[in-house]
């Protein structure tokens, strides 16, 4: 088959862009195509994967998540059919020997090393969203499928725009022969920039404006609105930040639904659906309604009842039929794909979504606003990038539906109009990249080239055509920093026990002790804040109800006006008590002249500072009794930020591509210490280290080799496993709890082990192997000795992040069972256990 009969199987004109790139494959030219999000990179895969059928080849076609792999799945076998298409994940084997495959990027990378040959019959390779090349934890693994894929292979590169595009593409020709630059900033629908603030002043109105104009042929900041802020100072201000109901209604009057709402926290996501929902605003008519009840119910018919109310299951669809949900990744992966597939069919009006919504999912909108554009790093509130801005606002205008598409974004007090045009008007930024030789990707250097071979490869990464003359700054900021660490740990060493243990403990009573003094002591009257969760907000306490399962109860009246029942796991621990309020007599909760009453005397109560820390008095540990405890937890926590900030440094190290080949050096050292090679050549070791691909896959092969999960039952292997996949969201080390003291004495031997690890990884100037988290210990065990859903103990811990880790924790049992002769047995009998229920419930993949 010919281009023309490609192009003739579809109903409209392809853009140029469109045709270059195919033109350039139907050549047999490797291509980078750069475009905005929703321009229609899809077609220029979807013609490359039509050549290489025509010409007898298998194609593979990568994502950097399950949950992309699984929509493109769905899309390509609608197009080649259900034999035609295969679908690789990690998880889940769809017809693996079909002539396209769908596969997430890494199962790639896997098979590259693991069995070069069964690469033989493919032709082609699309890498989508290839600028997440860029991605700190995953990035390293596009460039070495970049560098290593069999050469006679054809690259298709799909990225957003990216600032240095040329300097990209001139890499992969360099790595995979000639190669086709073809890059468009144009949007088949416009974007239009807006921005919207409320007005304090007379009838509280709100703004929607455009962020610019043009005029003479000269695009600048809109003057109206520079105008309108000029005298905005100090105290005293007259436009604030709308509400979300304010800016949903907005929009809605403005028809500028349906539209993506990103906030920057999932709490916030959720509190924003509840709000929204609970004000009453309904987006959608009786017949929308019923369609969403159908859908719903087919996507969760395989969660029990049981299931569904853990969920919250009647409150989530109490939003989807009023046309509003959350997205983020703490949510079961049912519901998140229902509200996807909901939103998709233009059934959902208002999605509230963290940044992940950006990445690949083809949920586009008419509009999409950004709450703030600054978001929290986990030290501190940073600006977004320009590309940041392009790559979430990419989603707004519908292709075929929409003249033009918005970009909203919300007036703040603490970023000038000046900073949010700034951002919105520079476009793109530079890919950099974020390569770094790992123990497995070492092994499997040795295992498969030469030394030469293997230095050169490493070379020819693309942090190496980076590469920027900034080693000697760098070396000695390294320097300074590590004499500054040396100093604080030596300082917050205490002879009494481990100030690692003890600074853990004081961050889990700040917990408990929050908790502890709201839910056991809480009465009538009582205003409490609850932050984060799916009851995120302040509440006056109606009164104390019965104790069922789950412990304490209380009827609250929420500032929305509506009268709920709060339990212990709505109580977060950054919850706090505000203070009282008198409850109007007589006492009846379901009026409404009582509930206006509440409500009016709830608003009249000031803002009021968090909890307090607790006093070390009350923690049980060696270094609680020594005098200079403080003075040892105060240098522990400096150490902690002056390691973050050596690591860093470590990480601008790498990225400027130079010591790569130093550092392979050391880290093939290392390995030749600790017995995984020898003379060039893997050890029986290293090659069971070859088959692990974990972000501690050193440590986890240590552990292995030393016997840490000898004779343990299902559950014990599933909960001691858990540390290597477990990551909490805070930089707070969890404490250790263990079900069995077995556990707890093989959690010493995996902690003995990290320990001589970065102490040699110190000394070699390596970046220290994460610490490994026993977070998830206590609800592993307890899932995998085959606790219902409903009965785990999961404090603080989103239903999606159980399921997400859950489903990493089976990945790595995989790994084990088809990787590790010794284990193979053992890892199989916990993966059963694991691989149940909500977690294995998922769709195609």
């Amino acid at each position: 088959m010919t281009l023309a009969d490609f192009w003739a199987g579809y109903e409209f004109e392809p853009d140029p862009f469109q045709v270059e790139a195919a033109e350039a494959i139907a050549a047999g030219r490797s291509v980078v195509v750069t475009a905005p999000t929703g321009s229609g990179k899809t077609l220029v895969a979807e013609a490359a994967i039509h050549f290489a059928l025509s010409n007898g080849q298998r194609a593979f076609y990568t994502t950097p998540i399950k949950a992309l792999s699984n929509q493109k799945y769905a899309d390509f076998a609608g197009v080649h059919g259900v034999d035609g298409v295969g679908l690789l994940t990690g998880d889940n084997v769809i017809n693996p020997g079909a002539p396209v495959i769908v596969a997430t990027l890494e199962v790639l990378r896997n098979m590259i090393y693991a069995d070069p040959a069964a690469l033989d019959r493919v032709g082609l390779v699309v890498l989508d969203e290839a600028h997440y090349l860029q991605d700190p934890s995953r990035g390293a693994a596009w460039e070495e499928v970049i560098i290593h894929c069999p050469r006679h292979i054809q690259f298709v590169c799909l990225s957003a725009t990216i600032a240095n595009d040329e300097e990209f593409a001139a890499w992969v020709e360099e790595r995979r022969g000639p190669t086709t630059l073809i890059s468009t900033d144009h949007r088949p629908v416009p974007l239009e920039s807006m921005y919207m603030m409320r007005d304090k002043f007379g009838q509280q109105e709100v703004h929607l404006l455009p962020m610019f104009v043009t005029r003479d042929g000269r695009t600048r900041p809109n003057p109206r609105i520079e105008n309108m802020l000029r005298l905005e100072r100090g105290k005293r201000r007259r436009y604030a930040t709308p509400t979300r109901t304010e800016v949903v209604e907005t929009l809605a009057r403005e028809a500028m639904l349906p539209a993506i709402y990103f906030i920057f926290s999932r709490a916030g996501c959720d509190a924003a659906a509840t709000r929204l929902t609970d004000s009453g605003l309904r987006l959608t008519d009786s017949q929308e309604r019923e369609s969403i009840r159908e859908i719903v119910d087919e996507r969760t018919s395989h969660l029990t009842d049981t299931d569904l109310s853990v969920l919250g299951y009647s409150r989530w669809i109490a939003g989807l039929e009023a046309g509003v949900a959350a997205h983020h990744a703490g949510m079961v992966p049912a519901f998140k794909e229902t509200v996807e597939e909901l939103f998709e069919l233009g059934l959902l009006k208002v999605v509230f979504a963290t940044e992940t919504l950006a990445l690949g999912i083809n949920m586009p909108a008419k509009s999409v606003v950004l709450e703030t554009l600054s978001k929290f790093d986990g030290e501190s509130h940073q600006m977004l990038r320009p590309g940041d801005y392009t790559q979430l606002t990419g989603r707004a205008g519908r292709r075929g539906i929409d003249v033009e598409g918005f970009g909203v974004v919300l007036h703040s007090p603490f970023v000038s109009f000046n900073e949010v045009t700034a951002v919105a008007s520079l476009g793109a930024h530079e890919l950099r990249s974020s390569f770094r030789p790992t123990y497995n990707m070492t092994a499997n250097l040795i295992a498969n080239y030469s030394r030469e071979e293997a230095e050169r490869l490493l070379e020819a990464s693309f942090a190496a055509f980076q590469r920027v003359g900034q080693m000697e700054e760098m070396e000695g900021a390294l320097e300074a920093l590590e004499h500054q660490i040396e100093r604080e740990t030596e300082a917050a060493t205490c002879e009494r026990g481990s100030i690692e243990e003890y600074a853990a403990l004081v961050d889990q009573l700040a917990a408990k002790r929050h908790n502890d003094q709201i839910a056991a002591g809480l009465s009538a009257g009582d205003v409490v804040q609850l932050v984060g969760g799916h009851a995120d907000g302040r509440y006056a306490i109606l009164r104390r109800l019965p104790a069922k399962d789950h412990g304490v109860r209380y009827m609250a009246l929420s500032t929305s006006g509506k009268v709920s029942t709060l339990r212990m796991r709505d109580i977060t621990a950054a919850s706090y008590r505000v203070g009282r309020i008198p409850l109007p007599t007589p006492f009846r909760p379901r009026d409404r002249k009582f509930v206006q009453e509440t409500l009016r005397r709830l608003s009249r109560m000031k803002a009021a500072k968090g909890p307090s820390k607790p006093a070390k008095a009350f923690i049980d540990h060696p270094v609680a009794a020594c005098p200079d405890a403080a003075r040892h937890l105060a240098a522990y926590r400096r150490a902690q930020r002056l390691e973050r900030r050596r690591e860093q440094t470590l990480s601008r190290r790498r990225s400027s591509g130079q010591g790569l080949v130093e550092e392979f050096s050391a880290i093939r050292g290392l390995l030749e210490e600790l017995d995984y090679v020898r003379d060039w050549a893997l050890t029986a070791r290293g090659q069971r280290l070859r088959r692990l691909y974990n972000e501690s896959d050193l440590l986890l092969a240590e552990c292995i080799e030393h016997g840490a999960f000898y004779a343990l039952d299902p559950a014990e292997t599933a909960a001691l496993l858990s540390v290597f996949v477990y990551e909490p969201r805070t930089d707070q080390v969890s404490p250790a709890e263990w079900p069995t003291e077995e556990l707890a004495g093989r959690w010493a031997m995996i902690e003995e082990r990290w320990e001589e690890l970065i102490r040699r990884e110190r000394a070699g100037r390596l970046t220290p192997t994460r610490r490994p988290d026993p977070g998830f210990a206590m609800t592993a065990h307890q899932w995998a000795s085959g606790v219902e859903f409903e009965s785990l103990s999961v404090t603080g811990m989103a239903p999606g992040d159980f399921v997400r880790v859950s489903r990493q924790l089976a990945d790595l049992l995989r790994q084990i069972r088809d990787g590790i002769t010794e284990m193979s047995e053992e890892a199989a009998d916990a993966l059963r256990m694991v691989d149940r229920g909500v977690v294995a419930a998922q769709g195609v993949g």
